[in-house]
């Protein structure tokens, strides 16, 4: 499966890291599940200067930012979304993404996400797609 929007060069991967300046995470955690990658990972992000959008509803707040219910709830502009979810809810996560009035530059899948359907989806409506790749390991080796 090929399309030019399906980003799998370490070049391409590494310059969405070095260059991303507000991530919408969904499926983020709380600081109750600190321990777990969908907490920890955007705490490196933020470490390193990144902004941070909560997206989960079952949180209300996380790192002294307001949890938002879904994607279509955050109202502030994001470039790009990491995805801390199920595989088997990336295609309704997909088409949530493709329904928003601005879509992202990226969706970033994280280490162990790989829906290649619904990446192709995404990237033949001009979305950007990383799939199983940890966004916070990229931006620590690329922002130092």
């Amino acid at each position: 499966m090929s399309h030019p929007n399906l980003v799998e060069s370490r070049a391409a991967i590494e310059e969405i890291a070095r260059t991303c300046r507000v991530v919408a995470v969904v499926g983020m955690k709380d600081e109750t599940r600190s321990w777990e990658p969908a907490y920890a990972i955007p705490k490196m992000l933020v470490d390193r200067g990144i902004e941070v959008i909560p997206v989960n509803p079952t949180i209300e707040q996380t790192m002294g930012r307001r949890s938002h219910a879904s994607l279509a709830d955050v109202s502030s502009q994001y470039d790009l979304i990491d995805v801390f979810r199920r595989i088997d809810r990336i295609p309704e996560l997909a088409d949530e993404i493709l329904a928003l009035e601005r879509k992202p530059q990226v969706v970033w899948l994280q280490t162990g996400i790989r829906h290649d359907a619904a990446a192709l989806k995404l990237a033949e409506a001009g979305i950007r797609v990383v799939q199983d790749a940890c966004l916070g390991v990229i931006v620590a080796q690329v922002r130092r």
